[in-house]
């Protein structure tokens, strides 16, 4: 293949939007868009979070032939194309027609809502059913499922559906729904059957296990129709997926028929693929030697968007209590992967901001100003620094100390009971105010994110740097404070938005290569990843200090949390 003549595509279906972009070979991006995807909520129950489909694939269209037309490149040059999805529950029968998942009367009829959002938590009841068991799946999951993985969210659906009507359904996890719309070939992947399915590494679906929940009938006599195939069936990230684009999808995409295409990942994953081969520039210099397979080991992916994932790659498996994993296979062949994660990280920032009494006050000095808010917000803390007399932000907030679980812990406690709290509040409401906690907020996820390092490091890992992507890489505040808290450097993106979907165009070229091998994969990886930026450790001995001890109140709010809740239990009983 020449430098200059083939092309691939990367498609990102994130939370709230769906992006496509057209990369070269070199990583450049040659041109993207993104559109926005519709998530349901329901006024009555603020654990549903559901979308569509038939919503996402159209806006994926559309995006797919603007970055054809902006970059002027037909479609005969783009040689192959890669999906990465949230971890979601997506719900066709074998038509690959959509199934309602909403609860009441249409519950497994066809109908346009279809997907589960990995966010919705209405399956607590099932999560536990799931984590009384003592299953082998659990071994790989931490030791506890979260019930925002999709075998809860299919016992949820079993529960409210007619038997009848749940026979015919097929059940995705979100990336494997798009490639089986793109070439009408339902294979998994490793990446969704073994991280969010409870495929077991090496020895496939757990009969035992489903029967005993209460999920028989998704055994089919060994078939696994309704899941998606047996073992031996399952693929590995950007191998080819069937005879590539059916002849509908690429004439709705704009492309080729057989272009080739990528099995899928998690986009968390397709985040780790697309930062953790870069190398970096140190004060304006570049480091001169190219990343070894064996070194990603020892660099931890961050995709930090709405929730963050923490992505770690190595040899042998390695168990973490409360870490989910290890999945063998799950990006590259005979590789294992722990993912740790923070269920809520952007969104609490941004819930810090906006439920404050001085939000409304802020956005119009913001709008003033001509400036974004976090802008504001950092020229304030910046004037309270001077007017205190002290040398940084985290001196400000020293005697506040916040634990930001408003949505259950995911990693390292994976306890979804987990709450938020606030020690230290005072009759105050004002923008200060606000600055103050939306400081302290960063603090608390870069605390966590040290928990998590620490579990990691502690059960057998060795982490010496945290590779970032996704929104929060853009704020330099925060990396700062990820490198002090965690006492890593910290690798920047050269962008913190095309990270993720760089990957999945990855995956579209490792399919239209060929390519099967770890060796050859992570060369694909290190020519496509832009050179990113290093922000090394610099907190003062003050500071580090100050860091220490609030780390330390930080893992004793846990205890306290959960004393406090088992003493009000026993006293309610």
């Amino acid at each position: 293949m020449g430098s200059d003549a083939f092309y691939f595509i990367g498609i990102d279906v994130g939370t709230g939007s769906a992006r496509a972009s057209l990369v070269a070979q070199n990583g450049e991006i040659k041109a993207s868009s993104t559109k926005d995807t519709i998530t349901w909520r329901d006024h009555h129950d603020h654990r549903i979070f559901e979308q569509s489909t038939n919503n996402i694939w159209e806006q994926i269209c559309t995006a797919v032939k603007e970055v054809l037309k902006e970059s002027n490149i037909p479609a005969t040059a783009v040689k192959g194309l890669g999906f990465d999805a949230t971890c979601s529950l997506a719900v066709s029968d074998f038509n690959a027609n959509p199934i309602t998942v909403t609860k009441g009367h249409d519950i497994g009829k066809n109908g346009h809502r279809n997907i589960i959002l990995w966010a919705d938590h209405r399956a607590e009841k099932e999560a536990e059913l799931i984590n009384s068991t003592g299953s082998i799946v659990l071994n790989y999951v931490g030791g506890t499922m979260s019930l925002e993985m999709e075998v809860p969210k299919i016992l949820w659906l079993k529960k409210h559906m007619d038997p009848a009507l749940f026979a015919r359904c097929q059940f995705f996890d979100l990336p494997d729904f798009f490639t089986y719309k793109a070439t009408g070939d339902s294979t998994r992947s490793y990446c969704s059957t073994t991280c969010k399915c409870s495929f077991v590494p090496d020895k496939g679906w757990q009969p035992d296990f489903f029967e005993r929940i209460g999920l028989g009938e998704l055994i089919d006599d060994g078939n696994w129709r309704q899941m998606g195939t047996a073992h031996g069936r399952v693929q590995a990230a950007g191998s080819p997926v069937g005879q590539g684009l059916t002849r509908q999808a690429a004439e709705e995409l704009g492309l080729v028929e057989g272009t080739a295409v990528g099995s899928g990942l998690i986009d968390a994953y397709a985040g780790w693929m697309g930062t953790v081969a870069a190398r970096y520039t140190e004060n304006g210099q570049l480091s001169a030697v190219l990343p070894s397979l064996d070194e990603s080991r020892h660099r931890l992916a961050a995709v930090a968007g709405t929730s963050t994932c923490h992505l770690v790659q190595s040899r042998e498996g390695v168990f973490v209590k409360g870490v989910w994993g290890p999945y063998k296979d799950a990006t590259f062949p005979g590789w294992w992967m722990n993912e740790g994660g923070q269920s809520s990280t952007g969104q609490l920032i941004d819930f810090i901001i906006t439920t404050h009494h001085a939000y409304p006050d802020l956005k119009e000095r913001a709008k003033q100003e001509g400036k974004a808010i976090h802008t504001v917000l950092l020229d304030v803390l910046e004037k309270l620094r001077h007017e205190n007399h002290v040398d940084t932000y985290t001196e400000l907030t020293k005697h506040i100390h916040f634990y930001p679980d408003f949505h259950g812990n995911r990693s390292p406690i994976a306890d979804p009971r987990m709450r938020g709290s606030i020690v230290g509040l005072e009759l105050e409401s004002s923008i200060a105010d606000l600055a103050r906690k939306y400081y302290l907020t960063l603090e608390a996820i870069a605390l966590q994110t040290r928990h998590i390092v620490e579990a990691l490091n502690t059960a057998g890992h060795d982490i010496t740097s945290l590779y970032m992507s996704g929104g929060q890489a853009k704020n330099v505040v925060m990396m700062q404070l990820f490198a002090d808290t965690c006492n890593i450097p910290v690798i920047l993106p050269k962008s913190h938005s095309e990270a993720v979907v760089l990957g999945a165009a990855m995956l579209g070229r490792i399919a239209a290569e060929g390519v099967k091998v770890g060796e050859d994969m992570w060369k694909i990886m290190v020519e496509m990843t832009p050179a990113g930026t290093l922000v090394a450790p610099g907190a003062s001995s003050k500071v580090k200090k100050l860091l220490d001890a609030k780390y330390k109140i930080f893992r004793e709010t846990i205890d306290i949390q959960k004393r406090w809740r088992q003493e009000i239990e026993e006293a309610g009983n």
